[in-house]
């Protein structure tokens, strides 16, 4: 008997691609958000995916699982704008370096990774409910 289901394959892909909606949704929250400091600016999130193996089937079926959620290191955008309630005192506000466009592919692909699985979790039921039909 496997130890991986196409269940748990497809759950554990939509578990990630979840993963990868909320952090997406939290760049995108936050983008254009001020700080005081280049210290306090947001940063945006990736989440990292490892690939997992399935050793009782010699590695043939394979899952994904979130290793960990990165931050990036791009430079926040600095403004000269004094009159700002948040400007430090040479009058700069800095403004998290969230690429809007990009984040909103990555919603999309994200998206539609996630519809998949459900497909795949869907086509499998009918099929094993088609197979049981066929005993009876």
């Amino acid at each position: 008997m496997s130890g991986l289901s196409i269940f748990d394959i497809s759950g554990r892909a939509m578990s990630a691609q979840l993963v990868r909606l909320n952090t997406t949704a939290s760049n995108l929250a936050n983008a254009g958000s001020i700080a005081k400091s280049e210290a306090e600016v947001y940063r945006a999130r990736k989440p990292v995916f490892e690939t997992v193996f399935d050793e009782t089937t010699g590695g043939a079926n394979a899952t994904v699982k979130v290793d960990e959620i990165v931050t990036s290191t791009a430079t926040p955008v600095k403004r000269y704008d004094p009159g700002h309630p948040l400007a430090d005192k040479q009058g700069y506000i800095y403004e998290a370096a969230v690429d809007q466009t990009q984040e909103m592919v990555e919603l999309l692909e994200a998206s539609r990774q996630y519809q998949n699985n459900v497909e795949v979790i869907q086509t499998a039921k009918s099929l094993m409910l088609n197979t049981l039909k066929l005993g009876q």
